[in-house]
């Protein structure tokens, strides 16, 4: 048997902020069974850490990338690094992972009114374009 963990698992790990649920997390998620966690889950527990409980963005990268070292999870690793990529140069971490799976599935040019995430991912070899 496999499972799939929301965000709340997540946060519950990392944060410790209810001890009888991080103990259950952390049994889930070190225990013997694979749990997979989706990019829409990671995607989310990092916007909960930056917004909701003003986390710094590198504790951020630092929490994403501990769940790559625990051994039942299962997880997009390079959708995570180009995640990650984006939030450690400044950016949001959601449109790297947006430009990273919109590559892999055939997209060319990234396409944004955002300034910064534009400059951003042509400094990381996307082609992107400004809406103006």
């Amino acid at each position: 048997m496999s499972f799939v963990v929301d965000t709340n698992v997540l946060l519950r790990y990392y944060l410790g902020d209810d001890l009888r649920q991080q103990e259950a997390a952390t049994s889930t998620l070190e225990g013997a069974e694979p749990v997979i966690i989706t990019n829409e889950t990671v995607l989310e527990f990092v916007w909960v850490l930056l917004r909701g409980y003003k986390i710094p963005r590198l504790q951020v990268a630092h929490a994403v990338r501990s769940l790559l070292y625990i051994e039942t999870v299962k997880l997009d690793e390079l959708a995570l690094d180009a995640g990650l990529a984006f939030l450690e140069a400044g950016g949001d971490f959601a449109d790297g992972l947006i430009a990273y799976e919109g590559r892999k599935q055939g997209g060319e040019t990234f396409i944004s009114f955002d300034r910064k995430a534009v400059r951003l991912l042509e400094q990381q070899g996307y082609v992107a374009q400004l809406l103006t």
